[in-house]
């Protein structure tokens, strides 16, 4: 509950009180004086208490809700969720940059079966048009809120792949595992709006942005063992690049 948090407000300011109220809150989030899951006092109350108009506070709230720091949840009422997952481009998974951050990933697999490839798949992997290959589309979650779809191809026989071994691991610590040596890969990243299929897994608005990025992986032999076509949610996910002068 937000009834513990020192909210001051500069009614002389020129900085809107909406602004001033948000921008503490986030602060509060920032800091983990509110965690994950807590709750704050409903808009009546909280208006109440800082004596600041409901569509003033309501303002707040929704400033917050857009910079996916808060969450509307029915039922339930408002709760901070997770911050926004930063990613560095590097080749590495998903799954294990978010439990180096602690944000406690989780995998629903949707699917996992062999499918003939495409033509544009079987370029890619290397393949005939035709070839069976391996198909796996997961949920990703992180703190409990969904986060990613993920699709991937790849070839037969890399690895031994099970439901109940991506719901505990990377895909990419299972291919090493299996002594897949991977050394580069080839990364495109997008935007566009959410469908309506990816906003229910997604838990959004359909038409909502979404980052998205296409990955091919390559090993030591320069032979493609994955093929990736994922997309992100935009308020709870960024990538970080470093830029060097030559």
């Amino acid at each position: 509950m937000t009834s513990h948090l020192a909210i001051d407000l500069d009614r002389s300011s020129p900085v809107p009180l909406y602004f001033q109220v948000a921008e503490q809150i986030a602060e509060a989030i920032k800091n983990g004086d509110l965690a994950p899951g807590s709750r704050l006092d409903n808009e009546i109350l909280l208006a109440d208490r800082l004596g600041l108009s409901r569509p003033t506070v309501r303002q707040a709230i929704q400033y917050l809700v857009d910079k996916g720091l808060l969450v509307r949840k029915r039922g339930v009422g408002t709760q901070v969720v997770h911050g926004q997952v930063k990613r560095s481009v590097e080749l590495t998974s998903l799954y294990d940059d978010l439990r180096r951050a602690g944000q406690e990933p989780a995998t629903q697999v949707l699917a996992l079966e062999p499918r003939p490839a495409d033509e544009e798949i079987a370029a890619i992997l290397g393949v005939e048009t035709g070839t069976h290959v391996i198909y796996l589309e997961r949920v990703r979650f992180a703190a409990g809120e969904p986060l990613a779809i993920m699709h991937n191809w790849l070839p037969v026989g890399l690895a031994p792949l099970t439901p109940e071994g991506l719901h505990n691991r990377g895909l990419y610590e299972l291919l090493r595992s299996a002594g897949v040596r991977m050394r580069v890969a080839n990364q495109r990243v997008g935007a566009r709006a959410a469908s309506a299929h990816e906003a229910k897994l997604l838990e959004e608005r359909r038409g909502a942005p979404l980052l998205t990025m296409v990955r091919t992986t390559y090993d030591d032999q320069g032979r493609a063992v994955e093929h990736g076509s994922h997309v992100y949610r935009a308020s709870h996910y960024s990538l970080e690049v470093t830029l060097i002068e030559r």
